[in-house]
């Protein structure tokens, strides 16, 4: 029985955090979560532990604490820690930890980098709950004279975090949007790029318009297709059932053989590969098989995001009697509609089928892409069929595992697969980083990886009642625990580099940062080393974008939640740079000979905004977006209060609108269009001169936008990126909000920035 109660508690106990997370009137978040740590073996081991969130303040119990009301003594938790403005949280993905899947979360502190706290939840929906609810804890950032009680029988002991977490990747930028949930999916207004052109079996097909993302006939020979359905089931349930490669997927996937993992890159990707079945192909068409990169999110409102391309790995060469299909662009997105209880679900295909064009026609091409669509219907038809429980949780051995055969700080080969036959570069893969441990930096008091007693410290194996069936069907090979160990200790810039040499170079389609040849552009002339271009057409380029096109906080949203087209913006963009170099480069509108600099010599009132962004990695890229202002600061008091303020409400206000207006539909989804808050995840550095203010952008310094990154900068010189900045406004004197400044990127060329080692 003692089981089967500790399984009834804890089944209550997610309730409850479901209930609080949705706003519950106290705002408490309560559940089991398990600890994540590595022992002095470099193993990871799970302990579970009974987390409460209440009043900014976050305990950890040994078991679930009774109700207040039913106990006449208030239970003291094992530690305690307050959730300031100063904690981040970052979402590292699914991991397994002794044959146990994870959904892990790892928060740290943004003014210590050596400590943090390595959470895992059971499900990917109770740990976006956590998550969210413990960003809108850090952002009401409590008083520093504002204490908690200490603990009858201990000290208490503030949580110190850290950001030195082993994986850190893919975090959706959606997440970061504010504290509260906005009831759009989108800030920006944009006409569709799908055109309906016909249904069948229940699921509508569209096509993608011809300048989806490649800037002439590139994809023609190629379209891109989609169908869209409704299931019923929720959106959890279906983005298991797509994850598994296991023998479930037999059930409705009439296209797949045989499928497995080659290697688990991170939480959020990994390598797959799937060998097609050849009844559902035409006669006489010789079987295929495909090599995927698939990166997944969860978004805020319970969509997700599956997303693949073709790459090319070198322990997976194509095998006899399979002929190699190219996949430009694909995957799922799952949106929960009434009231989750079902899922739209689009699945969306721009595939090279790999034929000769004389043999099979491009329309018989485009009819098999369109039966591989009608998975969807079958999809459908298995939850349909068993009264929507059909959740899977079976996984294919080693699902969640790293490829062990090299050794370590060996160089492994992955690219992505070229979109012409023809065109292919290689790209070193990842560089092992030194395998110090943080744990030996950290202070002996206080620090959330020593959360646990001294005495259980070490060989914390869960016991077998903690297991459930689906754990079962995972790999318990040691070794690759001590790979994800290894991986654990890679700084942030060394997963960061490892990230960028995972992207294959493509003349068509993919850049190299690293390899790109250097060009001499000239001296540089800070604020004009980019060139601009109103007519949008010339490549490396940028122009100002229509201000309507992006959504703001309109002077009712506290009320309705109502967001507004944006009518103009308080700055005007006057120049923009390009730049490459060996370090980062920080402070550009402070250099002498420079566009800000000139307008301070000849003296007046104006005003410069200067949005640096840092792109680190054995050659440094920064984009620098110069705005300026006749309008004196006090006469805008957000914006005077932001400029003259401190870093922690500068991070808590700064937000960003994304948009890629021309791309490849795979980074339109991995980008969005929601704003968020730039601050709460990456490091900004703030240099404020007489008549400007820079914020330097450094997308090295945390993980949270590294698969947004790695797939932007894959496909940069076919994009046209649109951006607009704000301050957020959160009070009524603060609305409606403004826009600061708005830009256009038309294809970006890495070749083409300008040097600083050459000016």
């Amino acid at each position: 029985m003692g089981g089967a109660e500790a399984a009834v508690v804890e089944a209550a106990s997610t309730a409850a955090a479901a209930e609080a997370a949705e706003g519950g009137e106290d705002g408490r978040m309560e559940g089991w979560l398990y600890l994540i740590r590595s022992n002095r073996l470099g193993l990871q081991t799970s302990r579970k532990r009974y987390f409460v969130l209440e009043d900014s303040a976050l305990r950890c119990f040994k078991a679930a604490p009774a109700p207040s009301s039913s106990s006449s003594k208030r239970e003291d938790p094992v530690r305690s820690a307050v959730i300031d403005s100063c904690i981040r949280v970052t979402d590292n993905g699914r991991e397994s930890v002794h044959r146990s899947v994870f959904y892990i979360f790892t928060l740290y502190n943004a003014s210590n980098h050596y400590d943090q706290l390595k959470l895992g939840a059971r499900s990917s929906e109770e740990a976006a709950r956590w998550i969210r609810c413990l960003m809108e804890s850090a952002l009401k950032s409590p008083r520093k004279d504002e204490h908690v009680v200490a603990c009858s029988h201990r000290r208490w002991q503030a949580f110190r975090l850290s950001r030195r977490s082993n994986r850190m990747h893919s975090i959706d930028w959606t997440i970061l949007s504010s504290s509260h949930n906005d009831p759009m999916a989108s800030d920006v207004i944009a006409p569709s790029a799908w055109t309906i052109f016909g249904c069948t079996n229940g699921l509508r097909l569209f096509t993608e318009a011809k300048d989806g993302g490649s800037r002439g006939k590139y994809w023609d020979d190629h379209p891109a297709i989609m169908a869209v359905g409704v299931v019923d089931a929720n959106s959890e349930d279906i983005f298991q059932t797509l994850m598994s490669l296991g023998q479930s997927r037999s059930e409705w996937d009439f296209c797949l053989r045989e499928g497995r993992v080659v290697e688990h890159l991170d939480g959020h990707s990994d390598i797959i590969h799937k060998k097609l079945r050849g009844d559902w192909l035409p006669w006489g068409m010789r079987k295929r098989d495909l090599l995927l990169r698939r990166y997944w999110r969860r978004e805020d409102d319970g969509t997700y995001v599956i997303l693949y391309h073709s790459v090319f790995h070198n322990r997976c060469s194509p095998e006899k009697g399979y002929i190699r299909a190219c996949l430009k662009s694909g995957g799922y997105v799952i949106s929960p509609v009434s009231q989750g209880r079902q899922s739209v679900v689009k699945h969306m295909l721009a595939i090279d089928w790999k034929f000769w064009k004389s043999y099979l026609l491009t329309s018989s091409a485009k009819y098999i892409t369109i039966r591989m669509l009608g998975r969807v219907a079958a999809l459908r038809e298995l939850f349909r069929a068993k009264n929507g429980n059909c959740a899977c949780m079976e996984f294919s051995s080693g699902e969640l595992m790293r490829d062990m055969g090299l050794p370590q700080g060996g160089n492994e080969r992955t690219k992505i697969e070229m979109q012409s036959a023809n065109e292919c570069e290689r790209l070193e893969g990842p560089v092992e980083g030194p395998q110090g441990g943080s744990n030996r930096h950290l202070s002996s008091t206080g620090s959330l990886v020593q959360l646990n007693d001294a005495t259980d410290e070490f060989f914390d194996v869960p016991d077998e009642s903690e297991y459930d069936q689906r754990e079962a069907m995972w790999s318990s090979d040691e070794s690759t625990h001590a790979a994800d160990q290894r991986h654990a200790k890679l700084s942030s810039a060394a997963v960061f580099v490892r990230k960028l040499h995972d992207l294959a170079v493509q003349k068509r389609g993919y850049v190299d940062l690293q390899g790109a040849a250097d060009a001499d552009n000239g001296p540089c002339y800070y604020g004009h080393t980019l060139p601009k271009d109103s007519s949008c057409t010339m490549p490396s380029s940028w122009s100002m974008t229509d201000p309507t096109t992006f959504l703001i906080r309109g002077e009712s949203y506290l009320l309705d939640r109502q967001k507004i087209k944006a009518e103009n913006t308080l700055m005007q963009m006057v120049g923009a740079d390009w730049i490459k170099s060996d370090k980062r480069e920080d402070d550009l509108a402070g250099r002498p000979g420079g566009l800000v600099q000139k307008y301070a010599a000849q003296g007046g009132s104006k005003f410069f905004f200067i949005v640096n962004i840092q792109v680190p990695g054995s050659t440094t890229y920064s984009l620098a977006l110069y705005y300026m202002m006749d309008t004196p600061l006090e006469k805008v008091p957000l914006l005077e209060r932001f400029v003259n303020g401190d870093d922690t409400f500068r991070n808590s206000r700064f937000k960003l609108i994304p948009y890629i207006s021309k791309g490849s539909w795979i980074v339109k989804q991995s980008v969005g269009k929601k704003a968020c808050l730039v601050g709460q995840a990456l490091e900004i550095n703030y240099f404020r001169g007489s008549n400007y203010l820079e914020l330097g952008v450094d997308i090295g310094s945390s993980t949270v936008a590294r698969g947004v990154v790695s797939l932007v900068l894959g496909y940069l010189n076919n994009l046209v990126i649109e951006m607009a900045f704000l301050v957020q406004g959160n009070t009524q004197e603060e609305l409606p909000e403004f826009l600061l400044g708005t830009c256009r990127l038309n294809y970006l060329d890495a070749s083409k920035a300008v040097s600083l080692d050459e000016c």
